[in-house]
């Protein structure tokens, strides 16, 4: 897969991967829920970005880098500094294991959220398989 995280030609390749991925579809086919990756700028990243994306059902509706000042109202936010999602996307994190630990912080419905574990991990391998370049390497 192309693209450099978090860039708009990765999330483009995250979301055509997500919308062929059989195993995701799956998986998720239960989820409904839309999310913005809330990345705060630190080492490689000079601003923040927030990445939105729209999972429904094993799909992913639309996804787009939100542009400054843009607001959302997403069932989900996770916020971290970028370092902290570069870990997570080279399994060197937890994704569970940072959001306990708020190394990973999630605003939203956590209930659901644990419900869904095998949703959220098959979703963050996906993500992690589209990652083959981040921001500063």
């Amino acid at each position: 897969m192309a693209g450099i995280f978090p860039q708009s030609d990765w999330l483009k390749s995250l979301e055509i991967y997500l919308n062929t991925n059989e195993k995701y579809a799956q998986v998720a086919k239960k989820w409904e829920g839309d999310l913005v990756f809330e990345i705060k700028a630190d080492g490689a990243l000079p601003e923040d970005v927030y990445v939105y994306l729209d999972l429904w059902h094993g799909k992913c509706r639309k996804s787009s880098i939100m542009q400054e000042g843009e607001s959302f109202d997403a069932d989900f936010v996770l916020t971290a500094p970028f370092s902290n999602f570069v870990r997570v996307l080279k399994g060197d994190l937890d994704p569970m294991q940072a959001m306990l630990t708020r190394k990973l912080v999630v605003k939203g419905n956590l209930a659901y959220m644990m419900r869904n574990v095998p949703t959220v991990l098959e979703f963050v391998r996906c993500a992690q398989d589209v990652t083959d370049k981040v921001l500063g390497e």
